[in-house]
């Protein structure tokens, strides 16, 4: 960085005032903090440090979540058949294990999530631009998207089931109708924070229309995209749930919904803890694989993220 004449108005040393030469400490100084705040300092975690502040703190929690189920077990709070011991929870996941069924019963519910919540997010997010830059639309069904994202998902799979009957269709049409509304949702609020000037700017550097949409109004509302985006993947994965428990039958294949009516119908109460360690597990494990990931580079990005 090239050096600069800096003055200021201090005395000189024969008493006079007038501007002096700033010594060359100074302008050392000033260089290395204008270098400090060009060059963001970037490193790669270590392997150990991400064990132990990312991988060892849940880890203990579940350790701890097993051990206290155990104790609860052994003093006999409550009867066996309704609190079974961790070890039959694990001797029903081998179980299923060793027949092939628990990576099918896994995968049948998860290609079902993904797949609804990929069409929710083809939906949701032109219908989601749509309200929030075009006044008469907001005024229209703002209201009503808001009532649908607090409508309970489990109201829709009667009607669903009318209408679509008991197959994959009336499953995709429960997701959707409780996903999209929350991904609409989300980026209008994300374009509600976009400031003005960011689009004062890209107007005058020509991005108008469709590109300025592209170009400026979604990188810039990317933010609050993306929490709309998380909050529609946990209400994809909640509305298929209930859509599996409520609308159970042999002719859509056996998911994790499915196998906790199973339990619960057949008195089964391993199975139905196993059904539920299962819906948790995937929930946990999309977040981490793919939304985590997501915020990260958001934040990193937009210099909120020193560290990798």
């Amino acid at each position: 960085m090239a050096s600069t004449d800096i003055t200021s108005d201090r005395k000189r040393p024969d008493g006079a005032a007038g501007p002096v030469d700033a010594k060359p400490d100074d302008l050392a100084g000033l260089e290395a903090g204008l270098d400090a705040l060009d060059a963001v300092q970037i490193r790669r975690t270590p392997v150990r440090e991400v064990l132990l502040r990312k991988v060892l703190p849940p880890a203990v929690a579940v350790a701890l979540v097993l051990i206290v189920w155990e104790l609860l077990v052994r003093a006999q709070v409550t009867e066996v058949y309704k609190l079974p011991p961790p070890s039959a929870v694990w001797d029903s996941a081998q179980d299923m294990w060793l027949k092939g069924t628990l990576l099918e019963v896994v995968w049948t519910s998860v290609s079902r999530g993904l797949l609804g919540f990929l069409l929710a997010v083809a939906i949701g997010t032109p219908l989601g631009l749509l309200v929030a830059r075009v006044k008469l639309v907001r005024a229209a069904i703002g209201p009503i998207l808001s009532g649908l994202q607090s409508l309970p998902s489990v109201a829709w799979v009667a009607p669903a089931v009318i209408w679509l009957g008991l197959n994959d269709q009336m499953m995709y049409a429960v997701i959707l109708l409780g996903a999209v509304p929350s991904i609409a949702n989300g980026l209008v609020s994300g374009v509600d924070q976009v400031p003005p000037l960011f689009l004062r700017a890209g107007r005058t550097l020509g991005a108008t229309g469709i590109r300025g949409t592209w170009h400026i109004v979604l990188p810039a509302a990317l933010p609050g995209y993306l929490a709309g985006l998380k909050q529609g993947w946990a209400f994809s994965w909640r509305s298929l749930m209930a859509a599996e428990i409520i609308a159970s039958s042999p002719e859509l294949g056996l998911g994790l919904g499915q196998l906790l009516e199973n339990g619960r119908s057949n008195f089964d109460m391993p199975g139905v803890f196993l059904s539920i360690l299962l819906i948790l597990f995937v929930g946990i494990a999309i977040d981490l694989l793919i939304f985590s990931p997501l915020e990260r580079w958001v934040l990193r990005s937009r210099g909120l993220l020193v560290k990798n």
